[in-house]
């Protein structure tokens, strides 16, 4: 197992959990005035807001495709497309500080694709469009992974 300064070059994330944990076991054995379990709790919190990033870069991701395979319109197709090639870059540069995430994708993008489905969905009927290909995609299942973090997009709607 790699040493603790390793493990933070390697994987933050575990980095992070690994550390709460020995925070913990440390005040039991501990007179040290430290606040341990606050200690512990915030660096635990670190790794978190890594998930949290991840799950909100998915989540943007999955609402352009919903709206790129389901709108017809050309002007917002451009900045949806570029939107989705910044995510992904985003999402590569968190999965490479910390590689344990990539365990997470595939249930963070589950979880993701109704509340972008619903979100794509508003957003399509507030600009007077229809959103049944949205409905239509997540009856199938949504998005794949693939689909998600490859450089694969929808087919153009556009008629």
């Amino acid at each position: 197992m790699a040493d603790a300064g390793e493990l933070y070059e390697q994987d933050f994330l575990r980095w992070t959990e690994q550390q709460a944990t020995a925070l913990r076991r440390a005040a039991k054995d501990s007179n040290l005035p430290l606040d341990w379990e606050n200690l512990a709790e915030e660096i635990e919190s670190l790794g978190k807001s890594q998930r949290a990033a991840l799950r909100s870069q998915l989540r943007r991701i999955l609402r352009h495709q919903f709206k790129l395979e389901a709108s017809p319109a050309i002007e917002p197709r451009r900045g949806w497309e570029e939107s989705i090639r910044d995510a992904r870059v985003e999402i590569e540069d968190m999965l490479q500080d910390s590689p344990s995430l990539r365990r997470e994708v595939d249930r963070l993008i589950a979880e993701q694709t109704p509340i972008a489905g619903n979100l794509a969905a508003a957003d399509l009927r507030g600009c007077g469009e229809a959103a049944d290909a949205v409905w239509t995609r997540l009856e199938e299942g949504g998005f794949s992974a693939d689909q998600v973090l490859g450089d694969w997009f929808p087919e153009t709607a556009v008629r």
